[in-house]
């Protein structure tokens, strides 16, 4: 008997879901009540990515010359920059599209889905009117929407979300970003090589990065141009002199900043889209972190599932929404998924690129697990000096009793490239020897993965051996 299944969203959690169902011959409805690819092809990771790309062209540009270029005269157009941004959006929507169309049993059906029953899914379609679709199964992946603050003046026209910022075809002067996560991060870096001056008001800066890459990524931050304040909280927005002035807190002592812009991002994170499902109606156990589920994503409506932003998982990736709709597919089928969700990934586009995979120094020791722990820095690989993208480290942290990989954590160049490695050796279980007994092409970056892993047990060729105590030099 074919399996029904119904999907509420086509983000890159549902639509994945959609296919990998397909696949594997169930009937699938895909329903979505804005635009295929969600918020990470439309609002997100991709539109990032475009203007990140914009940015590193025009930090080329500013640093033309140690590369013995001269450049006269350059400008950005912001418009053209949007028109990009747009196009490049646009390509990925119309090939999801025409891959979901692709195959015969996806039903895409565009319109406001929710939870009639654990049978039913209820849609209000986009061209009116309203259908029922009977299914077996339900998965929900709804995604995500801005977070905004209880910021007094957060209302006022120039504060803007990552949402908004997207469509601005304009590059302003003066830009605060207030956050200091991934978003709040990316935005900063990218609108200062367009040609804001950008003010950053943060708590803390990436608090779920492992401290010494959090502590060693705010220099970099203001040696890009970045008027960095940490440890404050935004306590009011107010309209002064035709812009917005931003008044901020010190967390540990008692002093008041006031920071002036001509917009306001507010970049306090993301929160669940849960409204308009029905979740109480059909006995779904949800609060303001997501959607209940336990270890295979299983709400607490029987047959309901929860994937991506959505759940309360916390994980907010779009490739682990990607991952989890794989493994809720394979489930509902009966196959039994081989997927490491204990460690993924995480990436962010700052100018100074960070990556991370597995455990951060503090949470080892606040596990009491005993590690040693190894760097090697850019500046010593050939690659990244012939490239002038010197600044930053690979740290990876191992088991001291079996040299097992138990986290990496990389801030340089293409950190986001590099960390598929790490992503690797901790899905597969990896020790040191599992690394190093691969050789790595020179000259590249990846080398110093390989010479960071060698450094576990001091074997390091490219970094100065440790002086042992009571030893001198001659």
């Amino acid at each position: 008997m074919t399996k029904r299944i119904g999907i509420i969203g086509a983000g890159p959690g549902g639509y994945v879901a959609a296919i990998r169902a397909a696949q594997l011959d169930a009937e699938v409805y895909l329903i979505e009540n804005r635009d295929i690819g969600g918020t990470c092809l439309n609002r997100g990771c991709i539109p990032t990515k475009t203007y990140f790309k914009n940015a590193q062209i025009m930090n080329s540009f500013k640093r033309a010359n140690e590369f013995g270029i001269e450049v006269d005269g350059y400008r950005l157009d912001a418009k053209a920059l949007l028109e990009r941004k747009n196009k490049v959006v646009e390509t990925l929507v119309t090939g999801i599209e025409k891959l979901i169309s692709s195959y015969k049993n996806i039903e895409f059906v565009p319109g406001r889905g929710y939870i009639k029953d654990k049978d039913t899914i209820g849609v209000d379609l986009l061209e009116g009117g309203a259908r029922d679709i009977e299914v077996d199964n339900i998965i929900i992946a709804t995604g995500s929407k801005p977070q905004l603050t209880e910021t007094k003046g957060i209302d006022l026209e120039g504060v803007i979300t990552s949402d908004d910022i997207l469509e601005m075809d304009e590059i302003p002067e003066t830009l605060i970003v207030v956050g200091g996560g991934v978003i709040g991060l990316e935005f900063a870096s990218i609108y200062q090589e367009l040609g804001s001056q950008v003010i950053l008001l943060a708590s803390r800066i990436l608090k779920n990065a492992d401290k010494e890459v959090s502590r060693r990524l705010t220099p970099l931050l203001k040696k890009q141009g970045i008027e960095v304040y940490v440890d404050v909280r935004a306590s009011e927005i107010i309209e002064y002199d035709g812009k917005l002035k931003v008044r901020a807190k010190y967390k540990a002592k008692d002093e008041e900043i006031e920071v002036v812009g001509d917009k306001v991002l507010m970049a306090a994170g993301r929160t669940p889209l849960v409204e308009g499902l029905n979740l109480d109606g059909v006995g779904i156990v949800y609060d303001r972190r997501g959607i209940q589920v336990d270890d295979d994503f299983e709400t607490t409506a029987q047959g309901i599932y929860a994937i991506g932003d959505v759940n309360s998982k916390g994980i907010q990736l779009a490739h682990v929404a990607s991952s989890q709709g794989i493994y809720v597919v394979e489930k509902i089928m009966g196959l039994e998924p081989d997927i490491e969700f204990e460690y993924y990934p995480a990436c962010v586009f700052t100018m100074t690129e960070v990556a991370q995979v597995g455990y951060t120094e503090e949470q080892l020791k606040e596990k009491g697990i005993d590690y040693k722990s190894s760097k090697f820095m850019f500046g010593a690989n050939s690659k990244s000096l012939s490239a002038g993208e010197t600044d930053g480290f690979i740290k990876i942290l191992a088991s001291k009793e079996d040299s097992k990989i138990l986290g990496v954590h990389i801030l340089g160049p293409h950190a986001n490239d590099l960390i598929q490695e790490g992503t690797l050796a901790l899905a597969n279980k990896l020790d040191a020897s599992n690394i190093t007994k691969a050789i790595h092409a020179h000259p590249t970056l990846g080398e110093s993965f390989f010479e960071a892993t060698l450094g576990l047990d001091e074997k390091s060729i490219h970094t100065a051996p440790k002086r042992k105590r009571g030893t001198r030099r001659s």
